[in-house]
């Protein structure tokens, strides 16, 4: 049986991750109601040709500055109540019979100290996948949240399933938004969690019908919400009107494409000067997120003459959208968001409505819509059947927050079913071994290279002869340590001027 205190741990691999993998084990934790979240605070803004980055988000009592380095003697911090993600987000804290813990995997997108502190939910340790996996070993967690990209999850599962401790803990994972892309692909590559949630009816239907299709058990796939839906409703305020474009790193992915955005944003914060028109940035740069951005917006800027009343802004999401009367964007997840508070909201098809883009997510919503429409004064109406399919419930009017009712753990908690799992789950005198899709017997030609990028060996029965967290790493002693922790900071910052600086002058060269 689980110990009288349920023990969550959250493994992350950049920052919209780490936020979704924390609010998750806050949403499966046993809850309590928050208090009323505060008035919103002024946003972090800069011109569009300097950036200067915000004020720390506020931390809960007891957590550090930034991430603790792999091997300090230390716990991880846990994740307790307070900070603006929670009031921000909606969703309840952990009680006192729930402990969250906040890991990082060590990679190309780990989140900055300014990107934990922004999401306001604690500071994770930095650690490899082995050192994670060890800690799991050592620390016998009750419930452990995967917040990962596929082949991290596959290799953690691999991982867990080769310890085969006394009792395994419940493994739960997901997707951080709007799954438009390697459907099959990222799916297959996590199975084998008790728990892969689905997001919305739309994607639970899709996510079963997947592993049906290939005669993998379905059963692991459960209906939730994005954790992070919620906050108060929207309110129109007399004499303002504020459009905000939810920019995002990779989408669209040419300079031409993000120049056109670009200038379509001034032109309408110039045609409507009483408008007050925010770019709201994933990322300073130098920072990565989930997906790698090659041309930040920050720098495309400064080639533009702005209009006074046009911002770029940093932030919490949730902290926008509390001043936002018309929500923008190609395909982000942050329109979701917005349709939750009920914040009117425009998918765009300047660019088409193409796969790639991800817009092509929102046919049928009663969104997609242009600049020029836009510009018009038109506003799109969302198809109220497709939001329900979406998961979104918008307020009625003049009605409460979205999420109140979930918060206190009512009937319409979207997270009741998955919570209803994980204590069925406990409650049995022992879990059958975890079983993933991919085996060295189904896909011998793809499970060992994943495996390898998260130093496990072809089996993933043990991490690789000198990995971090085997005896041989950890008598490398602590100069070696500190040797490849600054070859790592420097590589790091290599692949990221590489990334955004290099590769464009190359790309571009190679169009001439």
């Amino acid at each position: 049986m689980p110990s009288p205190t349920l023990r969550i741990a959250v493994v992350a691999d950049s920052d919209t991750r780490w936020k979704w993998g924390a609010l998750t084990a806050r949403r499966l934790a046993p809850a309590r109601p928050l208090s009323p979240a505060p008035s919103p605070a002024p946003l972090p803004s800069s011109s569009p040709s300097t950036a200067s980055a915000p004020a720390p988000a506020p931390l809960p009592h007891g957590a550090a500055a930034g991430p603790a380095r792999a091997g300090a003697k230390e716990a991880a911090g846990p994740v307790g109540a307070g900070g603006e993600g929670a009031g921000a987000d909606g969703a309840g804290v952990p009680g006192p019979d729930a402990v969250v813990t906040g890991y990082v995997l060590r990679g190309r997108a780990t989140p900055t100290a300014r990107q934990i502190a922004e999401a306001g939910l604690g500071t994770p340790r930095e650690v490899t996948g082995a050192e994670f996996l060890r800690a799991v070993r050592e620390e016998a967690y009750d419930v452990v949240v995967l917040a990962l990209v596929g082949g991290a999850v596959q290799a953690m599962l691999h991982g867990l399933a080769a310890a085969a401790p006394r009792r395994r803990p419940v493994v739960v994972t997901g997707y951080v938004g709007v799954v438009y892309e390697k459907l099959a692909d990222g799916l297959l590559l996590r199975h084998g969690a008790d728990l892969v949630l689905a997001n919305s009816p739309y994607d639970a239907r899709r996510f079963r019908a997947v592993y049906e299709g290939v005669g993998a058990d379905p059963s692991a796939v459960v209906r939730a919400a994005l954790p992070f839906l919620g906050g108060a409703p929207h309110r129109p305020v007399p004499g303002r009107h504020t459009v905000v474009f939810a920019a995002q790193p990779s989408v669209p992915a040419t300079r031409a494409d993000r120049m056109y955005l670009l200038r379509r944003l001034a032109a309408h914060a110039r045609l409507h000067p009483d408008r007050e028109v925010l770019l709201k940035l994933r990322s300073k740069p130098g920072e990565h997120t989930t997906h790698i951005e090659e041309l930040p917006y920050q720098r495309l800027a400064r080639s533009l003459p702005p209009p006074p009343n046009l911002r770029l802004v940093y932030g919490n999401m949730g902290r926008v959208l509390d001043v936002t009367d018309l929500l923008v964007t190609v395909s982000s997840t942050a329109a979701l968001e917005a349709l939750h508070r009920g914040v009117p909201t425009a998918v765009l098809t300047d660019l088409g409505v193409r796969e790639a883009l991800g817009n092509h997510h929102f046919i049928g919503s009663g969104l997609l819509t242009s600049w020029d429409r836009l510009d018009a004064g038109d506003e799109p109406v969302p198809d109220p059947a497709w939001l329900a399919d979406q998961g979104v419930s918008p307020p009625a009017p003049g009605g409460p927050a979205p999420d109140a009712v979930a918060a206190g753990g009512g009937a319409d908690d979207a997270f009741a079913e998955a919570r209803a799992r994980v204590a069925a789950l406990l409650a049995r005198d022992a879990l059958p071994p975890i079983a993933p899709y991919y085996t060295r017997a189904s896909a011998p030609g793809y499970l060992p290279g994943i495996l390898a990028r998260h130093r496990l060996d072809a089996s993933g029965t043990e991490p690789v002869p000198g990995a971090p967290g085997t005896r041989a790493g950890r008598g490398a002693g602590r100069v070696r340590r500190v040797l490849r922790d600054a070859a790592r900071e420097a590589a790091r910052g290599a692949y990221r001027h590489g990334v955004q600086h290099v590769a464009p002058v190359i790309r571009r060269l190679g169009e001439l």
